[in-house]
């Protein structure tokens, strides 16, 4: 029985050794899979609703990107403008989002924006930049004079007669209170 025992810790310590030794080889592979994918960005470029852009950026397999990357844009406009090349910087709003600010004029553009190596990407859109409009003013608001007399004046009577009720009380605690000595 000693024997078949030690024959069968020596397979299992050699299977144990073998799976060592293979694990991060078939990790290493398998990371290489998804990075292979994730040299490339997926970029989603908008207009603000004024004379910006703004830029959406993924990994090409949808996941979220958690690193800053060097976006650069450039656009030409009506007349034949042209802005840039502009360094775009993230935006606290969220991973991967960024805008430009206020850099078109009025008009139809075509934008594009570029990433470099590693994360190599490059999109193009069409731009409608718009004037930068305020809201509207708020509508007035009447003020009326409350019609009791003025604010505040509700709530002294009633601590006024609070104050009589807590002296009556304290009164007829200390007639009732008093004790004989005879």
């Amino acid at each position: 029985m000693t024997g078949i025992r030690k024959v069968l810790a020596a397979v299992s310590v050699g299977l144990a050794l073998t799976l060592s030794a293979v694990a991060p080889a078939a990790a290493q592979a398998a990371q290489a899979a998804p990075a292979a994918q994730a040299d490339k960005l997926k970029l989603t470029v908008a207009g603000d609703g004024a004379q910006g852009v703004t830029i959406q950026a993924t990994h090409a397999d949808g996941r979220r990107l958690e690193q800053v990357v060097r976006l650069v844009l450039t656009a030409t406009g009506p007349d034949g403008q042209r802005v840039g090349p502009v360094q775009l910087e993230p935006q606290p709003e969220g991973h991967g989002f960024y805008s430009s600010g206020p850099v078109l004029s009025t008009g139809t553009w075509k934008v594009s924006v570029d990433s470099p190596a590693p994360l190599q990407s490059k999109a193009t859109a069409t731009v409608q930049a718009k004037a930068a409009q305020s809201p509207p003013a708020p509508a007035p608001v009447a003020v009326t004079k409350p019609v009791d007399g003025g604010a505040g004046t509700g709530w002294w009577p009633f601590a006024a007669a609070g104050l009589v009720l807590v002296a009556a009380a304290m009164g007829v605690a200390m007639l009732f209170g008093r004790r004989r000595t005879d």
